[in-house]
C-alpha cells in the first residue's frame, strides 16, 4: 500500500489551511514528479481550492494586527506569492493606518513612553522587528501619551 495520492495529498493540506502555490508544491515534493506536481496544482487552480490571491488575503488579515507591512510583505514573497499580489492583498486588507496599528501593538506590549535613549531603542527595535516603517516608529515614540488617545 503506498499511501493517499498526490492529489489526496494536495486536497489534506488545502482542507488544513489556505496555502500559497509554491508551498503546496515543496509540500508535495517528496511524493512525485515536478510533472505531476504542476498537474494536480493546475487541476486544484482549475476547482477553486488553490488560489494565491486568497492566501495572501488570508494571510494579510490573520498577522495585520500584529505586524507592519514590511514584515508581511517578507512573509508573503518567502512563501512564493508574486509582488502583484502581495501588493492586491496588502491594499486590500490593512487599510491606510499602519501608525494605529502599530501604535495597538506597542500599547500591548510596552504602554508607556520610553524613559531614556536606550528604552526608546529598545522599543523601536521591537517594532522594527515586526515590520514597521522607521517613519511610523518615529511618529508613535514620539507621541505624548494624551495624543494618542
Amino acid at each position: 500500500m503506498s499511501g493517499p495520492s498526490l492529489r489526496e495529498r494536495a486536497i489534506g493540506c488545502l482542507a488544513r489551511r489556505e496555502h500559497s502555490r509554491a508551498e503546496l508544491a515543496r509540500k508535495l515534493a517528496a511524493h512525485g514528479s515536478p510533472e505531476e506536481i504542476e498537474e494536480v496544482l493546475d487541476h486544484m487552480t482549475e476547482l477553486g481550492l488553490l488560489s494565491d490571491a486568497r492566501f495572501a488575503e488570508a494571510w494579510v488579515r490573520g498577522k495585520a494586527a500584529r505586524f507592519g507591512v514590511a514584515r508581511l510583505r517578507h512573509d508573503l514573497a518567502r512563501r512564493g506569492v508574486d509582488r502583484d499580489t502581495v501588493e492586491a492583498a496588502l491594499a486590500a486588507e490593512t487599510g491606510e493606518d499602519e501608525l494605529a496599528r502599530a501604535r495597538e501593538v506597542w500599547n500591548a506590549k510596552f504602554g508607556h513612553t520610553p524613559a531614556d535613549g536606550r528604552e526608546w531603542a529598545r522599543q523601536a527595535r521591537f517594532l522594527q522587528g515586526r515590520g514597521f516603517a522607521a517613519e511610523v516608529i518615529r511618529k508613535l515614540l514620539k507621541e505624548s501619551p494624551d495624543e494618542s488617545a
